[in-house]
Parts: C-alpha cells; structure tokens; sequence
C-alpha cells in the first residue's frame, strides 16, 4: 500500500508533464508540420549556391579574390562598392559592357554607383579583367 501512493503520483507526474510540453494535442502537431512545410517552398538559393558549378563562376570568383575585389564588393550585400547582383541587375551581359566595366576596373571610376571612387587598378590584365566582369555579370538573382 505504502509503495502505490508514491507510484501514482509519479504518473500523474509524467503525464502532467507529457501533456504540458504538447503530448497531448493533435492541433499543434498538425499546425507544426504545416508550418514546417511552407519555408520548405519560399527557400531562397543564394547566388553561390546557384552557379557553383559553372566554370565561369569558378575562375571569375578565383580572379575576383586574387585581386582583393572581396575587399568592397560582396556577391548579394553592398559594402563600400556594389554587390556583384546589384552590376548584374543593372547591366546586361554584352560584349560592350564588359568592356566597359573593364575599363572602369582597370581605369577607376566615380559617379555610377554614389559618390565613392572606385580605385584603378592597371596592375590587372584585362583578360583576367574581363574573366571577372563576366563573372559579376552572370549573378542575376
């Protein structure tokens, strides 16, 4: 008899605390895997992830590292420069706007993006300039 009180109670116990932390409700489990399931729909895909594979990406990005343009430019976020998705947005990829940016890369620029000079780099060859350009150019969202 001494040993069932304490037993009961120990039941109670856990059932109290099984249901509490949501053991006994079907509604919020069912709610919980709807929930779960719509963000599963909306992922975004960042731009990495995207073109990973494609061999323009990989040189382009290799190029763009070597010669420090990580320093003010990132793929989707502004820092001091543009992002890369935001050149690809406004540009379209053409042989005359890679030329162009080329020449602003390699010259520098001011004006087009804000009042923060883009610093010449002459240093750089333009094919590898070029290499980079079409790799900023290919990262539409």
């Amino acid at each position: 008899m001494k040993l069932i009180k304490p037993f009961s109670i120990g039941i109670i116990a856990l059932s109290s605390l099984a249901y509490a932390c949501g053991g006994g409700s079907q509604e919020s489990t069912e709610t919980a895997s709807n929930s779960s399931a719509a963000p599963a729909q909306e992922t975004k895909v960042s731009l990495e992830d995207k073109y990973k594979d494609d061999p323009i990406f990989v040189t382009g990005s290799l190029k763009a590292k070597e010669a420090g343009c990580t320093a003010c430019h990132m793929l989707e976020r502004k820092v001091v420069g543009p992002s890369y998705a935001d050149v690809a947005e406004k540009y379209e990829n053409t042989p005359e706007n890679v030329s162009m940016l080329a020449d602003h890369v390699i010259n520098g620029n001011v004006g087009n993006w804000g009042e923060i000079q883009m610093p010449s780099h002459p240093h750089l060859e333009r094919s590898d300039v070029e290499d980079m350009i079409k790799y900023v150019l290919l990262l539409k969202r």
